[in-house]
């Protein structure tokens, strides 16, 4: 792309980044997910999307860095092409996942991964339990193909993992990213420059808060940080669509004359038209009547500048609260919930609906805008956040604390709110208070691995149809 010279070359270019950036959404969660100890399971999976939100920081910095410099946009490709060479010259010292390396066969290989992953003061007992849990998970699962996703114990997960991916975009927090400088311009910024470093500011909290999430998540819980960030980001949206009432007004950017516009962010909206700070009017682009018009809001009303910063202030308590919680969870829990068999096939599923929403949300925003108001669509989206809710709360597990091949048992058996039978069925009693050290102790490691064991085999046993019924209560 850095050195094209034509519009299909640009968009060639563009596909290839694309494929490689969808493959990357997918494959990196669950690595991470796979190798790290459940512990710090969350916080590791939420780096990864700390280094996303990093990397869109800078990627604002440079760009309005560079908006004044011709043939600037060469160099912002050239520059976005860095860290992709980085990571491919990392590459070769990255250890393949222990799980992967069992299903080949290559025992020895895995355990060597696990003790180097765990640290030399970790007991080997802890490995070996790790292994052990791994190759009962496998013997008891031969899912393998798209068509055993359809089983109902694939099924579950994967409809909760393709729900947070779909909520995340619907969300509308990508609109509010690509499009934060015309939504700044929108709610009476000036200039594009000022809406941009505007901009700047929404993209370091997204980061900031991202950091913020880190800290807590292995603490407080993915559900935990799921409701509460829905919750906020429904209030956020809720404050924006009113704070562009007082900018733009309930009205559509469809009049058949720019006259008939009475509110300078409405006029602004409108690429026919032009406000005049003079009389207070819109006039059509160029008009000779009136000779102070212009694009922007440069000369709103006291009433207008409070939702201007109602509006900014909105918006950035709308991208903290995402960032706290939908920003990364989704991520997280579609590395955690699926069976190895299927782990892949699934995750590949639920990384295409997140991408395809993404697209879907990015075309139509602008111009639901202009036919349901601004107002209009930020309220659209908090009802769907609404509902979203609504399916957290119903279907959506805690997995903090839990093995891998102990998290799939969350979604043995019928009902819903599988939530509430976390405590009796898989996790150790007083897991959450171990666990809220956050810290990765050979004590606190060890702990729980005879508990884990029982687990395990109780509920391969169940599979296997026992009649013994000792089965954990998720799976009566």
């Amino acid at each position: 792309m850095t050195f094209s010279t034509h519009y299909s070359v640009l968009i060639a270019g563009r596909v290839v980044v694309g494929l490689a950036v969808g493959a990357a959404s997918m494959v990196v969660p669950i690595y991470i997910g796979e190798l790290a100890p459940k512990e710090v399971r969350g916080r590791l999976v939420t780096l990864n999307v700390l280094a996303i939100t990093g990397g869109q920081l800078i990627a604002y910095l440079i760009a309005w860095a560079l908006a004044d410099v011709h043939n600037g946009w060469r160099w912002m490709f050239a520059v976005s092409a860095f860290p992709a060479v980085v990571q491919l010259c990392c590459l070769p010292w990255l250890p393949e996942s222990p799980r992967v390396l069992i299903r080949r066969g290559q025992e020895e290989k895995a355990r060597a991964i696990l003790r180097r992953v765990y640290g030399s003061k970790v007991p080997e007992s802890l490995v070996e339990d790790e292994l052990a849990s791994v190759h009962q998970s496998m013997r008891t699962e031969n899912a393998s193909r798209y068509r055993d996703l359809l089983r109902t114990i694939n099924l579950r997960p994967l409809l909760v993992a393709c729900m947070l991916q779909l909520m995340q975009q619907f969300s509308g927090f990508n609109t509010a990213m690509y499009y934060s400088a015309t939504i700044l311009k929108m709610a009476g910024f000036s200039s594009t420059k000022s809406a941009t470093q505007f901009s700047i500011a929404i993209a370091a909290t997204n980061m900031i808060m991202t950091i913020v999430a880190i800290l807590i998540i292995d603490r407080f819980g993915r559900r935990r940080l799921l409701l509460v960030s829905f919750v906020g980001m429904i209030v956020g949206l809720v404050l924006l669509g009113i704070a562009f009432i007082f900018i733009v007004g309930l009205v559509k950017i469809t009049k058949e004359s720019c006259g008939e516009y009475v509110k300078c962010g409405a006029c602004a909206l409108d690429d026919r038209c032009q406000w005049s700070p003079g009389s207070m009017l819109c006039a059509n682009k160029g008009s000779s009547i009136y000779g102070d018009l212009t694009s922007s809001c440069e000369s709103i009303t006291t009433r207008d500048k409070a939702g201007t910063w109602m509006a900014l202030a909105s918006l950035i308590f709308y991208v903290a609260l995402y960032a706290v919680g939908l920003g990364n969870v989704p991520w997280l829990v579609q590395s955690e919930i699926f069976a190895q068999g299927i782990r892949s096939k699934a995750g590949s599923i639920a990384t295409a609906t997140n991408w395809t929403s993404n697209f879907i949300v990015s075309v139509t925003f602008l111009t639901m805008t202009l036919h349901i108001t601004a107002s209009g669509t930020f309220w659209l989206y908090a009802g769907i956040l609404l509902v979203g809710l609504c399916l957290v709360y119903l279907f959506v597990p805690e997995t903090k604390g839990l093995k891998l091949e102990d998290v799939q048992q969350l979604f043995i058996g019928g009902g819903i709110r599988p939530y509430r039978r976390k405590a009796a069925a898989v996790a150790p009693k007083n897991l959450d208070e171990d666990d809220n050290a956050g810290g990765l102790s050979p004590s606190s490691l060890l702990s729980h691995t005879q508990r884990h064991r029982e687990v395990a085999v109780g509920a391969t046993s169940a599979r296997a149809g026992d009649e013994i019924d000792d089965r954990p209560l998720i799976a009566r």
